[in-house]
């Protein structure tokens, strides 16, 4: 068994439940999460802090609309590479690591190499983040697909 796993089985029903409401609202009170799952106030800090430090909770941030910031498209970029070597590797994720547009970046299996998620603002702004890429880091080939609608975006786990 996976030390995950192990974990996992170690989650409770109420652990599972602060989970839940946290994914969905991370500022909630401490009082009015500790009622929603029937502890006190300080056994449910208790409960939270145990789960940031077995890093169950990797951070709580607040969720804002690109759109209203200026990035309203995003963008799937596909990543073919002809080296696969330490080194490469190193230096691109440190390349990718240093433009704040892009959001996640995946190795991939199949075809794709490595399939990265960044928001723009416009196409003008994608290509400006293209060169920049390319300028820094040597790819074979490289092809985008924008997102016309986005029908589902959460990062709430199912618990």
């Amino acid at each position: 068994m996976h030390v995950i796993d192990l974990f996992m089985e170690k989650l409770d029903q109420i652990d599972r439940k602060i989970l839940t409401i946290l994914q969905r609202q991370a500022d909630l009170p401490l009082e009015e999460l500790g009622a929603r799952v029937g502890l006190s106030r300080n056994a449910c800090w208790r409960r939270v802090r145990a789960l940031e430090a077995a890093g169950v909770i990797k951070a709580r941030v607040a969720l804002v609309d690109p759109a209203k910031l200026g990035f309203g498209l995003m963008v799937f970029i596909q990543v073919r590479v002809a080296q696969h070597e330490a080194g490469w590797l190193e230096r691109f994720a440190r390349a990718v690591g240093e433009m704040p547009e892009i959001l996640g970046v995946y190795r991939m299996t199949g075809d794709l190499d490595y399939l990265i998620r960044a928001r723009v603002a416009d196409m003008a702004d994608y290509d400006r983040l293209y060169q920049r890429l390319i300028r820094k880091i040597d790819l074979s080939d490289v092809s985008a697909s924008f997102v016309m609608e986005e029908l589902k975006d959460t990062a709430e786990l199912p618990l």
